[in-house]
This record gives C-alpha cells, structure tokens and sequence, in this order.
C-alpha cells in the first residue's frame, strides 16, 4: 500500500486572508488616484538607492501583512513614475483605465490560458467578439479577425509574417531559401520594430525600404512606386508595403487611399500600422483621417495607447481570419482533442503564443465601462488640446513649431530671438531642456528629431490632461529655457 502525502496548503490562502491583501491593494491603488495630481510625474531616481530600497533578500519565511504594504508603498508612492499623471505627455503611453486594472485582478484570479477554448471558453468568447468589433470599426469586412498580443512590436510582426507566407513560396516549411527574395515597404518615418520584424521573419532588416516623406512628414506614393517597379524588375517580391496610421515622431497619416492602389497594382499586402492613430476611428471628426484604411490585410493597434487601457494591448486584426491560421496553426500530440468534440476557435493557433494571458478583458470592460461615445469624444479632445498646445507655441516670442500638429502630437522647439540661426547651439539647448523638464516635476515630455534637429514633443493620450497642463508645460519649458539659455556652452 502506498504512503499516502499530507496535505501542504500552506500557498493555498483562504477567502479571508486573499480579502486581506486585496483591500490593501485596493486601498493604496485608491490614494494613489486621490494623490495624483499633486504627486511629482517624476523625480530623479538613482539605481543604486532604488536596488537598496526594492531589491530585498527573498525571505525564507513569509513577511507579514504589514512588511508587505510597505514594500508595497515603497515601489508605488516613492519609486514610480506616473504615465497617468495630468502633466504625462511624453512618449505614446495611455494612462491606464480604471476598469482595465480592476479587469487585470480578475483575469489574473482566474488565470486562464487563452490558447484554448476548453482552457478558457468566456475569454476566448470576449477576445474574439472584441477583435471582429474593431475591425468592424476599421470597416474590414465580415469575414475579419485578430487577436490580442503584448504589444504593437508583436501585432505588426504578426501581420507582416502572414504577408511574408502569402508572399512566399513555402515559407513556412522551407524558409525563404526556397523562392525569390521578399522586401517590405515603409516610410523614413515609420516604426523601427518594421526593421525588427523584418530581421525576426528571416528577410532582415534591409528588406525594409524606407520611403521618403513629404513636408507633413508623410510616405510619398512617388516614391514608393518607384522602390516597387525598381525591385520587381530586379526580381524582388513586394510582399507588404507598411503604411502608418500616427507616426511616432509627429503623428502624420500616410495617404492610405493612395498606397492601397500602389499595392493592388504591384500584388502587394497592405498593412497599416496603427499601434498610435488607430482609435482616432472612434472620434467623428477624425475618422475621415483614416480613409483607406479599411482596404488593409492587416492592421496593428495598440489599446494601451489611445485607448488608454494598461499595458499591454497590442491587437493585430487581419482581413481573412483564416490567414492567422495559414501562418501560425501547427499540430501537437500533448494538444489532441476528439474533433467530434471541439468548440470555439483554439487561438493559440492564430498566433505566436501557445500560454495567452486574458489580456483582452482589460479593453473590452474599458469600453462596457465607459461607451464607445465618451471615448470618441476624449479622443478628438485630445486632438484639439494638441492644436491649442500649438497655438500656445506660436503665440509664444521665445517658441517654434517643428512641425504641423497632427493627431494628438505637438513638436515644437524652445527658439530664443538670440540664438535662432544657430543649429546646433539651439540642438543642445533643447536637449538640456527636455532632461530638465523630465526632472522637474510638474510636467513630463519627451523629443524628436525632425530634419536632423532636436526638438521637444508633447503626445496627449491622457484621458486625465486638460489645457492647464499644457499650460503649465510651456511655462516650464520657457523657465527652464530661459535659464539655461543664459548658461549655454558656445563650443
């Protein structure tokens, strides 16, 4: 006979003791929204004071409630930068919806595997509903699909593997060995996770064309036509042409109407990024930006952006669902199930990722929470404080715009009447201005570089921002400006 183990429940915390910990959370995920306003956005943080503060033995006993509220306290009231802060405007960063944390407690109590409907029949249900709804928004047709991934790096690797395996011959099985060489098409302006992609998919990176710009920073079809015609005459398979829906720098459109029509002509997939600009479907008076739109393969959008869900929300919608399958299912004996059995659709099939989180709860309940209509109203709000955050700039003496306010972004660049003409004393200047206002405080922006020159950058996708902030960013800006410009190494 067998011995027979004792039981060891000691990780298995009961009701009590998990409502516990949980009040704690809640209770100081409750003053950090009531104190968030007046909190610093940032500070100077030093690693070697955050290891000693953070970095803490692992006990071999467990710590008490109270040890564990303050390790708690520590990392998110003295050891955090605020993404949700007012005065956040730096980046492509939402600042977190109050539904999609308290989403992210529940799917993490659950802790299903998304990669199949029998591990999680209710998950796969919402993430499928949620990505045909957007797609829908998009107005891809019926027969479109996707899926939730980590993040816009994911969802545009996803959408331009299935355009390399239409394009290619036997990729899957044979790699690129087996037919002509493939190349990608996309803007001096677009994402570098295009080139990563690229790399990642075995054509590397210099299958990536880049793409001129015009003066509003867009991908020029002249010249994309020419990059098309000059590699199908050198035996080239144009197998995608990545158009961007928000560029990061500036948040510029390119002419989607335009490179669909390139693309049809030459065989080639459209796939639009629009990890940024995407949501602007949402909002009634942007959406006219995006015309074109819904003739892509493929399209990346980020939740965790504009939608301003946490982190992370990568979505990849795709044309023909069925094509996810064609690039990514595979057959395992430890995944058999009886096909008379079988419901719902298996993602883990679709995608990269055979452990899937429930990521896509913490979007679907934002958007149950709040309606499609509010955040279509707050997406085009944070456009026209972009346009007003220009206007601020040009009303301002000692202040350039860099470029046309586009989407929710604003570029612009600290210019004294002193110094203009000077480049390159202006670049640092700038340079030393941005790190200043990231260490100040009460704002938090971030850079471009347009043209070669160094300029400041303001993206609102902050459901939290009002005019005051932008405000208040100008205002730093020009103290700081102002101080440092009277201290400028001229070397």
């Amino acid at each position: 006979m067998p011995e027979r183990p004792e039981p060891f429940r000691v990780l298995d915390w009961d009701p009590d003791r998990a409502r516990q910990l949980g009040e704690d959370a809640v209770d100081l995920w409750v003053e950090l929204l009531a104190r968030l306003p007046e909190l610093p956005v940032s500070r100077e943080f030093r690693a070697d004071e955050l290891r000693e503060a953070l970095a803490i033995e692992v006990p071999e006993e467990p710590l008490e409630r109270g040890e564990l509220l303050g390790h708690l306290r520590s990392l998110v009231l003295e050891s955090s930068i605020y993404p949700g802060h007012p005065g956040f405007l730096a980046y492509i960063s939402g600042a977190g919806t109050v539904p999609g944390a308290a989403a992210d407690l529940l799917a993490a109590a659950l802790n299903q595997n998304g990669g199949a409907f029998r591990l999680s029949p209710g998950a796969t249900t919402i993430e499928e509903h949620l990505v045909r709804w957007l797609a829908g928004r998009f107005g891809l047709p019926a027969g479109a699909g996707g899926l939730v991934v980590a993040g816009g790096a994911v969802a545009n690797l996803v959408g331009l593997k299935v355009a390399r395996d239409r394009a290619g011959e036997d990729a899957r099985g044979s790699g690129l060995r087996a037919g002509p060489p493939l190349a990608f098409y996309a803007s001096t302006e677009s994402h570098v996770v295009q080139q990563r992609a690229a790399d990642l998919l075995g054509l590397g990176s210099e299958a990536v064309r880049l793409i001129a710009v015009d003066d509003r920073w867009r991908m020029r079809p002249d010249a994309l036509a020419e990059a098309l015609e000059r590699d199908l005459a050198a035996g080239v398979v144009p197998a995608a042409v990545i158009a961007t829906a928000g560029t990061t720098a500036t948040g510029a459109i390119d002419p989607l109407p335009d490179i669909a029509e390139l693309c049809e002509r030459h065989g080639a997939s459209l796939h639009v990024d629009a990890c940024y600009g995407g949501p602007a479907a949402l909002a009634d008076d942007l959406r006219p930006l995006l015309d074109g739109i819904e003739r892509a393969d493929s399209i990346a959008v980020d939740a965790h952006k504009w939608l301003y869900t946490p982190l992370l929300g990568g979505c990849v919608l795709v044309r023909d669902s069925r094509q996810l399958a064609a690039s990514f299912a595979t057959e395992a004996t430890y995944v058999w199930l009886d096909e008379a059995l079988r419901e719902g659709v298996d993602l883990t099939l679709h995608g990269p990722d055979f452990s899937r989180g429930f990521a896509a709860l913490r979007i679907w309940l934002s958007l149950l929470a709040h309606g499609r209509a509010a955040y279509g109203r707050r997406i085009a709000h944070d456009a026209a404080l972009a346009r007003y955050l220009g206007e601020l700039v040009d009303d301002h003496p000692d202040f350039e715009l860099m470029a046309p306010v586009s989407l929710s972004i604003c570029c612009f660049r600290y210019a004294p009447a002193a110094l203009r003409g000077d480049e390159d004393r202006l670049d640092r200047l700038n340079e030393r201005l941005m790190m200043a206002v990231m260490s100040d405080g009460r704002v938090y922006c971030s850079n471009a570089v347009l043209n070669g020159r160094f300029c400041l950058r303001a993206c609102i996708v902050n459901f939290r921002t009002e005019a005051e902030h932008l405000e208040l960013l100008v205002e730093v800006a020009a103290e700081h400006g102002a101080r440092l410009a009277a201290g400028t190494d001229r070397r």
